[in-house]
């Protein structure tokens, strides 16, 4: 008789099982139903194939398509499944790595000299990969030897495979074989190819071999899948979507930022509307941070680059960084700052001594850094070289954490309502509950610190899940994840505690016992870098910012020339009144005009002819709203004042309650 198994749910019951019992065996005993939509299982914290069997007392979680990790398994099946078909269309191709990614997978391979991968070949890789998934192969694990799977891939000639199982310990080295292919593999998977019903392939790139430009460049092939077909057809739509939305196509039109090679890749020029859009961004958040008590400082774009190793960020991020600029002086090296923190402990220690009293001290910076990223990961303004940091460091005592960290979720709130950002979640990030040996500061601070946090969230009412083991090593951290327009999730806000720079600065606050004690330093930024956020809010609006913020509020419209005079004196009667108005004057119809200024997203069109000059009035025309009637210049001037007022003191009346 085979021994019993206690298996702990998470709502906390328990049944009884034999030993070698599978966790597809169990979903099956719970429900039928659930047993058909479970695609991977949580065993003691560990993801697993549902068709392993459990040996010992185990806590279990059941992950269907809504959880993240069963996309995980579902996805990184999909991806064993391209290779599968690509190995049947394309004989001698080699496999870098094929994971799972937030949407989707890929996987990164190798045809062989001559052999390119073209958007017209991805039909057939398609059809292929449901051919197999018709099958419903069985996906089977298997643990082996380094001596074995070493052996298994030179004779099938796949270099990129032995290079990945030389850095492998061995006894921890699995296999995942599903009809003709067999792929070196961690794992989960789901049971079999038929969980795979809706395909498609979405892009061909380039990729270099680990992510090194000194490496072989390898194809790298997009794809995604679904349970439904409509699934997928709703996600394409999404796409389509998507890619209208794109901050590179609307920041052309809006004429906002431009790239030049003479200049650099990865270096965005701000042209005169961009940049009036982030110097109003930026004039927000300075007005909000005066009144939360911040300083502003100005910090140089390069340091020492003794700074950067006495910060740690020379040893840390080092080998991402612009080289070093060496003087005429011998032995003297600056470097393009990578990071301001380093500046700001410095500015607090150029403003001691500092007693107790004085804390917290709250620096702020729109601080621009720089980071050498590799050309093919560069993407519009989502990730460049040189970017700006909305930095701001706090430097307060460890009894002050809690109320600070409600203060900077306070503004983060208020920024997520000015923009319309109305679905967010958060992370809390803390220390590894077992190994503890990667943490600095004392067992006091980091409890103290990691409790400050979750008291915070629980003060706000915010929903945080936290994660174990998430944490840096020099402190715990709250991160915002913010849905757009579309769904997509992207991190905007971060809030991170930092017993580390503290100690390497030796940074010291006299405490009401009299004695020298380390502040506790705090990074947050609420858009994260203002290149960055810029073009996740693009997106989120499609280019319709709110009317606070837009670079072009008005645009006035003769309807002929003739009337060319009156709708520059509309303009300037409403620039007067600080109402940012251009004027249209081109020898084209109102209808033309009407049109190109729609695709502008410029929110409020006036159009003006005979009868507007005659009476002092003007024609409004709503952007994507149409007509709303005429009015007297006076009148259409308080109202968008009132407009712009009510969205700007929104946060003022919030913040007071």
């Amino acid at each position: 008789m085979s021994s019993m198994i206690k298996v702990t749910f998470p709502d906390g019951s328990q049944r009884e099982y034999p030993a070698g019992t599978t966790s597809w065996d169990i979903a099956g005993d719970i429900s039928p139903r659930l047993q058909q939509d479970v695609l991977a299982a949580g065993v003691n914290g560990q993801i697993w194939d549902l068709m392993r069997p459990l040996k010992e007392d185990t806590e279990l979680k059941l992950y269907k398509w809504d959880d993240p990790e069963g996309k995980y398994a579902y996805w990184h099946s999909s991806a064993h499944l391209m290779a599968e078909a690509l190995q049947a269309l394309y004989p001698g191709v080699k496999f870098g790595i094929g994971p799972a990614i937030e949407n989707g997978f890929y996987y990164d391979i190798d045809l062989g000299e001559g052999v390119q991968l073209r958007d017209a070949d991805l039909g057939a890789i398609e059809a292929k990969m449901a051919e197999f998934a018709a099958r419903k192969e069985p996906i089977i694990r298997k643990d082996i030897t380094k001596a074995d799977v070493t052996e298994f891939f030179k004779q099938k000639n796949d270099e990129y495979k032995l290079e990945l199982i030389a850095d492998l310990p061995d006894g921890s080295i699995t296999t995942y074989t599903q009809g003709e292919f067999t792929d070196l593999c961690r794992g989960p998977h789901v049971p079999n190819t038929g969980y795979i019903k809706a395909i498609k392939l979405l892009s061909v790139a380039g990729a270099y071999w680990r992510g090194d430009e000194k490496r072989k460049q390898l194809t790298r092939l997009y794809g995604i899948t679904f349970p439904k077909k409509k699934m997928l057809d709703e996600y394409l739509t999404l796409l389509e979507e998507a890619k209208k939305r794109d901050h590179r196509k609307i920041g052309k039109e809006l004429g906002l930022f431009a790239f030049s090679q003479n200049v650099g890749s990865g270096l965005p020029l701000w042209l005169p509307r961009g940049t009036q859009l982030r110097l109003r961004l930026e004039d927000f958040l300075k007005q909000i941070q005066k009144q939360f008590g911040y300083q502003q400082v100005i910090s140089p774009h390069i340091g020492s680059k003794q700074l950067y190793i006495t910060s740690g960020h020379w040893a840390k991020y080092g080998a991402d960084s612009f080289r070093p600029i060496t003087t005429p002086q011998e032995g003297e090296e600056f470097m393009l700052k990578p990071m301001n923190c380093p500046h700001h402990c410095e500015i607090f220690k150029a403003l001691g001594p500092h007693s107790y009293r004085d804390l917290p001290q709250r620096l702020a910076e729109f601080g621009t850094v720089y980071r050498y990223e590799q050309s093919g990961e560069l993407h519009g303004l989502t990730r460049v070289r040189g970017f700006t940091q909305d930095d701001a460091h706090l430097f307060c005592r460890p009894d002050q954490i809690k109320e600070e960290f409600c203060k900077v979720m306070d503004i983060i709130f208020i920024i997520f309502k000015a923009l319309n950002f109305e679905s967010f979640e958060a992370q809390i990030s803390l220390r590894d509950q077992v190994n503890r040996e990667k943490y600095i500061g004392s067992e006091e601070n980091w409890e103290r610190a990691e409790q400050a946090i979750i008291e915070a969230c629980e003060e706000k009412g915010l929903p945080a899940k936290i994660e174990y083991g998430e944490a840096a090593f020099y402190g715990p951290k709250l991160d915002f994840m913010v849905k757009d327009a579309l769904g997509r999730r992207w991190q905007l806000g971060t809030i991170q505690v930092d017993y580390n720079l503290p100690e390497r600065f030796d940074l010291e606050y006299t405490g009401a016992d009299n004695k020298k004690h380390r502040p506790v330093m705090i990074h947050r930024a609420p858009f994260g870098s203002m290149e960055r956020f810029v073009a996740v809010l693009i997106e989120h609006t499609a280019g319709h910012f709110p009317l606070w913020l837009t670079p072009d509020q008005v645009v006035v419209l003769p309807i002929s020339e003739k009337f060319n005079d009156y709708a520059h004196q509309v303009a300037a009667q409403l620039n007067a009144q600080d109402i940012r108005t251009q004027v249209d004057d081109r020898n084209e119809k109102i209808g033309r005009k009407i049109r190109d200024n729609e695709l502008k997203r410029i929110p409020y069109m006036l159009i003006v002819g005979e009868k507007e000059a005659q009476e002092g009035e003007v024609s409004v025309r709503v952007q994507g709203e149409g007509d709303k009637g005429s009015m007297k210049i006076t009148t259409f001037a308080e109202q968008i004042t009132e407009e712009v007022t009510r969205q700007l003191n929104a946060w003022h009346t919030e913040n007071e309650q």
